[in-house]
């Protein structure tokens, strides 16, 4: 689904770049009340819809997995192409569970999942797949599940060279909330909220959330 050497350069990045990033995100959810009550609400939705477990693609170290399991949502696990990042939340988060894999071709049957996180991980996915990736959280999630994604907002990708001295560089692809919200329409979401915020100081750009529910086929485009 999405090209052999976008996951590689991916994976690779995140893997020299593990530690340094997990301390960075460790405490990155303290200072941003509204990041926070996008997941809170997230987590509700969860426990009401009750149709299943929930998946944090695109984990990192684990630390927004950890925090929907200080919500309430106790049937959560991580999945992430790093095998450092996975390794690194192992550590932190004994108590979890987090798998090596790809949000793109997640080996789980239909309609097995309640609820899906991709915090800040479309990020690098080419955008003639994107597509394709949303019509796989929906494959994967129960009708009435929940799908919540944050991005950053803008036009124009970002390329990341050399972070924290490692001799690694990434695309950072931007995305316009409105162009997501009919994408996912395509996929058979229905939005019920927007949250944009403006970047704050450790930021260049507007941040996006959209918290979604997985329809039925029947009922998407009412």
């Amino acid at each position: 689904m999405i090209e052999a050497n976008s996951i590689s350069t991916t994976r690779a990045f995140y893997d020299a770049v593990a530690g340094d990033y997990a301390e960075l995100a460790r405490d990155e959810l303290s200072g941003k009340p509204l990041d926070r009550g996008i997941l809170a609400a997230f987590a509700e939705r969860v426990r009401c819809a009750g149709v299943g477990p929930v998946a944090d693609l695109g984990c990192g170290p684990g630390h927004v997995t950890a925090y929907l399991h200080s919500l309430g949502v106790t049937d959560v696990f991580g999945v992430d192409l790093s095998s450092q990042m996975v390794a690194i939340a192992r550590r932190v988060y004994p108590e979890l569970r987090f798998d090596e894999g790809s949000m793109a071709s997640l080996d789980r049957p239909d309609g097995s999942l309640g609820g899906i996180v991709a915090w800040y991980s479309i990020i690098h996915t080419p955008p003639g797949v994107l597509s394709a990736v949303l019509a796989e959280f929906r494959r994967l999630l129960a009708s009435g599940g929940q799908l919540l994604l944050a991005f950053q907002v803008g036009d124009e990708p970002l390329r990341i060279a050399e972070p924290f001295g490692h001799a690694v560089s990434l695309d950072f692809r931007r995305w316009s909330p409105d162009r997501i919200v009919g994408m996912l329409g395509r996929a058979g979401f229905k939005v019920n909220a927007r949250l944009l915020r403006e970047p704050d100081s450790t930021e260049r750009v507007p941040q996006a959330f959209l918290l979604a529910d997985a329809v039925n086929p029947a009922s998407s485009g009412s």
